[in-house]
This record gives C-alpha cells, structure tokens and sequence, in this order.
C-alpha cells in the first residue's frame, strides 16, 4: 500500500511540473497568484507540520533546542546549495537581458539555462526523496509533504521553461528540460523504496526539510510571486495558502 502511495504521488509530481511548465509557455504572465498560493502553502507545511512532527518524534532522542537547531541548519544549508550550488535566480529577468546579441553571448545563455534548469531538476529528485520519506512517518504526514511538493513542483516547471526560454533558449529545448525536471522526482520518490530510516534518523530528515521548505518558500516563491505584480493580490494569496494547509493538516491530524 506505501509503495503504491509514493509511486502514485510521484507520478502527480510528475503531471503538476509538466502542466506548470506548459502554462508558463502559454500563459507567462498570469501565474503570480498560483506562485503565491504556492509559497504559502510551503511555509505552512514547514510551520504547521515537518517541524511540530520533527520535535514529536524526536522529542525521546533530542531536546527541541536541538531540533530547531537543525531546522535553521537546513534553511543555512540549502541557501548555500542555491546560491553557490544550484545557481538559482529569478526566471523573469536577469542583468544579462540587455547584453549585445553576440554568437557568444548567446552561448554563455544557453549554457546558464541549462545549468539553471539541471539545478531545478536535481531540486525536484530531493523533493521525490521528501515525500517518499514523509511516507515513512505516516500517510497522514506523506499527503501533506505530497501537497507541498506538488505546488512547488508547479512552480518549478515554471521556472525551468522560463530559465531556458529568458536565455536564448527554443520553445522546443525548454520542453525537454521540463520532461527532465518533471522525471526527477518520480526517481527521487522511487529511491526511497529502497530504504528505511528509524525514527531517530526520521525525526532529523524531517527538521531539515522543514529548513529546506522554508527557505524555499520565503526566498524562492515569495519573491517570484511578487516579481513586478500587484503585491496585494499575491500576498493574500500567500496568506491563504498557509490558512489552507494549517486546515488540511489540522483535519488530517484529527
């Protein structure tokens, strides 16, 4: 039944990256309420669930002081992977736009796409891993872990076509790039069929991405929700998002 769950999800994962990249080519400009949504939903699974679950679990091995500890080493963590890994930025604009249309500067486009776009897909496996090791824990935890995972994937099949598509990239490139990151996290999630954690080992994987998701949420969808549209629209969009998932995961602990 476990198996059945992660694979099932997974191949949601799968569909919600390839109909957020699809929309990005057909309809670029009407997404920041979505993106909005997104980010709130992903803080409120970080506030309202990975991190109370974490201290839950952990509290016969940890003190809590430990626990958040490792929360705020995964948020510090994962900056360091998207900025000096990961190479992230926003995918609306960059200083290069403007730069003179040379053959090589449309090469050093080309390849800051592609790494662009590797870097979500290599993002997208980790969030596979993440609800395949929520899932350990309990349904429950593995649905709202999947309801994270499945609009932030939205949003990062957004960002892969537009990061091929802003530099100098085909419609047609920026779609196998999208089939690659919307892969990437049925092969995350399949991984962790493989293999089990106690709930010691359990109980840290879950503070980490409570960091993770948080950094993602406040530095990744906030900002591109926000990136030259109406700031309240998208903010109470945000605010839903987290007044959402504090319902569902509320309901679903009942």
């Amino acid at each position: 039944m476990l198996r059945r769950m992660v694979i099932l999800i997974s191949l949601a994962a799968f569909a919600a990256t390839l109909i957020g990249g699809v929309l990005a080519l057909r309809f670029k400009d009407k997404l920041h309420l979505i993106l909005g949504f997104s980010a709130g939903a992903v803080i409120g699974v970080a506030f309202f669930d990975l991190l109370p679950e974490a201290i839950d679990l952990g509290s016969r091995f940890y003190s809590i002081a430990t626990i958040t500890t490792i929360t705020a080493c995964g948020f510090l963590v994962y900056l360091v992977l998207d900025r000096v890994v990961f190479l992230h930025g926003h995918a609306d604009g960059d200083e290069h736009d403007h730069a003179p249309n040379t053959g090589l500067t449309e090469n050093k486009h080309i390849r800051r796409g592609i790494l662009g776009a590797g870097s979500l897909s290599i993002h997208s496996f980790l969030d596979g891993v993440a609800i395949g090791l929520a899932f350990q824990v309990s349904a429950a935890i593995g649905a709202i872990v999947a309801i994270a995972v499945l609009v932030h994937d939205f949003s990062d099949g957004i960002n892969t076509v537009n990061l091929i598509l802003k530099n100098k990239g085909e419609g047609r490139f920026a779609f196998k790039w999208l089939i690659v990151d919307a892969v990437a996290p049925v092969l995350g999630a399949a991984s962790t069929l493989l293999f089990s954690l106690p709930e010691k080992s359990l109980s840290i994987v879950l503070a980490g991405f409570a960091g993770f998701f948080l950094y993602i949420g406040a530095s990744d969808l906030i900002p591109e929700s926000h990136h030259a549209h109406p700031k309240f629209l998208t903010t109470a969009m945000t605010l839903l998002g987290a007044a959402v998932l504090f319902t569902a995961i509320h309901l679903a602990n009942l």
